[in-house]
């Protein structure tokens, strides 16, 4: 009896791994063939040694002359795979996302055509604008030279003085990205008469030939004005100010003047924005120059600065590059506590102050790093009739020096 139960239990696992096998090998037939994958637990991820695709990329001047293509190629199978198998080997360290070396070979090229111009911007009053105003921006922004026309980038009278202003943009890097970003420059520059539009591709590296095609454009087209404000477009101008301290100045003397850097050091780390290597730049440190929120120049130093733009090599951060042209031209930048090129810095004995306020903006010229909805904001607050600001602002958390509070002074019998 035992015998023949031993015998059954056998026979039934015969068949359990019969029947398996089976359903194995019809499992294998439902998959198509190229798909079939070893199953994980976890899913694979590919090593990151591309940076952020947000950032823009690193471009130097000749690429502005390059073929640009119109679409992406599609890729086959077997140059997919080589490129996954090459992802897998980290690149040397040696290479940068900026070629240094092709910049210098092409760093003579910084003559291009404009492709979009205003030549009677300067011309609309009698005797040229008091100020004109002058901001950098790259196609995609449309958003935010909205918001400068709308608020403190607006043209017409302020304070008694005529205002002009003028946009300065190069060529998407990707042309892909907007592809009707020719016809909407076109109408925007219809619409508002304040579009300057250079052939080359408007990247971070690039920024110094827009230094240097509108200082050529400025003295070509705008001899009769009196004084530029040159900023970007993520910054806060109260320009009644600008005006009120320009009116103190004399337009055919030299005057330049900002947020002033001095004795700050190239950055040789390769992971850094604003890496530059010795090669390129040898010395220990930058002659000063104004931080790229914003500064002031009269027309004087305007001509000077754009026939020296001619005689300095290019250097790939702008806001260096017209260090060295000021150099050049032996002419010191005078620092102004009024412009805010880091923005409001919160004092440590008050981390709980709130420094959004139209109180704090109210004395100040320039303050930079401002979203679009802030800009608008603070503008409307600014030219609020019920604005007050003769009482002093108070703190949430009221802060006092330990060493003051311990000392207590009697109160007058008056």
């Amino acid at each position: 009896m035992r015998v023949r139960l031993k015998g059954d239990v056998i026979c039934t696992l015969l068949l359990l791994v019969a029947l398996c096998s089976l359903l194995y090998s019809q499992l294998e037939h439902l998959v198509p063939a190229g798909k079939k994958e070893p199953a994980q637990n976890k899913p694979r991820v590919a090593p990151k040694i591309f940076s952020d695709p947000r950032a823009p990329r690193r471009l130097m001047p000749a690429e502005a002359t390059a073929p640009r293509p119109r679409g992406t190629p599609a890729m086959r199978p077997t140059e997919v795979a080589k490129n996954r198998a090459q992802a897998t080997t980290p690149p040397p360290l040696t290479d940068s996302a900026f070629n240094f070396k092709l910049y210098l070979l092409n760093k003579d090229n910084r003559n291009f055509n404009l492709l979009i111009n205003q030549p009677r911007k300067c011309r609309k009053t009698p005797g040229g604008p008091f100020l004109l105003i002058a901001i950098k921006s790259v196609v995609e922004d449309f958003d935010r030279r909205e918001i400068v026309r709308k608020t403190w980038g607006r043209e017409g009278l302020v304070n008694g003085e005529q205002i002009q202003r003028v946009f300065l943009l190069g060529t998407p890097k990707n042309r892909t990205v907007l592809a009707t970003w020719e016809t909407l420059m076109h109408q925007e520059s219809q619409t508002y008469r304040d579009i300057l539009l250079w052939d080359f591709m408007d990247t971070f590296f690039n920024l110094t030939l827009k230094e240097i095609h509108f200082l050529s454009w400025a003295a070509e087209f705008c001899h009769n004005l009196k004084f530029i404000f040159k900023g970007d477009a993520d910054v806060f101008v109260n320009v009644e100010n600008i005006v009120d301290f320009l009116k103190r100045h004399d337009p055919t003397e030299d005057l330049f003047v900002g947020d002033i850097i001095y004795n700050a050091r190239p950055i040789r780390a390769r992971t850094s924005k604003y890496f530059i290597p010795e090669s390129m730049y040898g010395l220990s440190t930058y002659p000063a120059y104004a931080g790229g929120g914003g500064f002031l120049l009269s027309s004087c130093t305007m001509r000077k600065l754009s026939r020296a733009c001619r005689e300095v090599e290019l250097f790939p951060i702008d806001d260096v590059f017209l260090g060295m042209c000021l150099q050049r031209i032996n002419l010191k930048p005078i620092l102004h506590e009024g412009f805010k090129t880091f923005g409001i810095v919160k004092p440590s004995a008050a981390p709980h102050l709130q420094t959004f306020d139209p109180c704090f903006y109210k004395d100040l010229m320039v303050v930079h790093s401002l979203k679009v909805a802030e800009i608008w904001l603070m503008w409307n607050l600014l030219h609020s009739p019920r604005l007050s600001c003769t009482q002093k602002k108070q703190v949430k958390k009221p802060f006092q020096w330990k060493k003051k509070a311990q000392i207590t002074t009697p109160a007058s019998p008056l």
